[in-house]
């Protein structure tokens, strides 16, 4: 396996901790790796929920947003920007409405977080990612053909699991996966971590197999396969520990922070 020349990174679970802050001793490693490569956050959030944390460390880099649907340079200029379609959108709008009405919808359409009212899963969502959602009603937002990267589904674990079969079922044409118990992310079918890995590679001309990406739950296993090189944080499910190349320590214990000292990609 050659030198790695850049380093991909979830957030969640991964970059910040479990009280989702950055710990000192990772944003210590971000800012001389970034000074060393190309280091991109690759994550769930829309930009909004990403830049206060690379604002808050002192860097400027490229980020991976909704999956992969939303691909921005350092300068926050435009890679890719994938939506889902009205037909998509409307029909899958519609079977949540009818189906899971205890649900909290959030439309997610470039810089800009949708949703219907500001209840308590909102408000803790922006409490954690320092971003604001603006109340809007969604059909209106379809009729000005305003088209989602991403629709979050906001939920009790069970009803979560429940959505992510019955919806994958109903809807091929989607991409549709839990980024935690609570959260349930649905996508434009081509969208993952890896088609928006795949455009930063070739915007600076590197090789998938000179990548190394941190991840630590399902839906950074299209990241962790598609990489030259991966790492399961110690506090991924077994299954991730599995597939990834090799494990570190936990978010807590600045697992990235760990791995790139003792592999030799920082100092």
């Amino acid at each position: 396996m050659g030198d790695i020349k850049i380093v991909f990174s979830d957030i969640d679970g991964t970059f910040l901790n479990g009280d989702s802050q950055v710990n000192p001793r990772t944003g210590q490693a971000a800012r001389a790796l970034a000074a060393k490569m190309p280091f991109v956050l690759v994550s769930a959030r829309m930009p909004e929920a990403i830049y206060p944390i690379t604002n808050e460390i002192g860097i400027k880099i490229p980020v991976i947003s909704y999956s992969g649907a939303l691909v921005l340079t350092e300068k926050e200029e435009v890679l890719y920007d994938k939506r889902m379609t009205g037909t998509d959108t409307g029909m899958v709008l519609g079977v949540i409405q009818r189906d899971f009405p205890q649900v909290t919808l959030n439309y997610y359409a470039g810089r800009h977080w949708y949703v219907e009212g500001i209840d308590e899963r909102v408000q803790t969502e922006m409490d954690i990612t320092s971003a604001t959602a603006e109340v809007r009603d969604f059909e209106e937002i379809l009729l000005a053909e305003e088209m989602p990267n991403k629709i979050l589904v906001m939920a009790d674990p069970e009803d979560c699991e429940r959505m992510e079969a019955e919806l994958s079922e109903k809807f091929p044409s989607l991409h549709i996966v839990r980024s935690s118990a609570f959260l349930l992310e649905i996508m434009d079918k081509s969208v993952s971590k890896a088609t928006g890995i795949k455009v930063m590679l070739e915007h600076y001309g590197i090789a998938a197999e000179e990548s190394l990406a941190f991840g630590d739950n399902y839906n950074d296993v299209e990241m962790l396969e598609f990489c030259g090189r991966s790492v399961a944080m110690g506090n991924a499910p077994e299954d991730i520990k599995k597939l990834a190349d090799e494990v570190t320590l936990s978010n807590d214990e600045d697992g990235l922070a760990e791995y790139l000292v003792k592999n030799g990609i920082i100092c």
